[in-house]
């Protein structure tokens, strides 16, 4: 089996463990905290994430996390001065 046909790995919780690759389309609650930490320099935890859900930040059916639809979700509040962020 090709690289490019082998099956990607299956959304999870967020233990990172097994996983090679990440979806940005489908993370969880715990690989979202991480992976917006390591890119936006401050941390960010899975209670803020939780925090954000919990106001209003959109969530794909499975409970997984999209960073486009919730960078957009963030971007909204900031502008009418709602949840989200810091």
């Amino acid at each position: 089996m090709t690289p490019e046909h082998a099956p990607s790995p299956e959304p999870h919780g967020g233990s990172g463990q097994g996983m090679s690759r990440l979806n940005p389309a489908a993370l969880g609650v715990a690989d979202a905290a991480r992976v917006l930490s390591r890119i936006g320099g401050k941390p960010v935890t899975e209670e803020m994430l939780r925090a954000d859900i919990d106001a209003g930040a959109p969530t794909n059916a499975n409970g997984t996390i999209n960073l486009v639809h919730y960078a957009a979700w963030l971007v909204k509040e900031m502008s009418v001065g709602g949840a989200g962020g810091d």
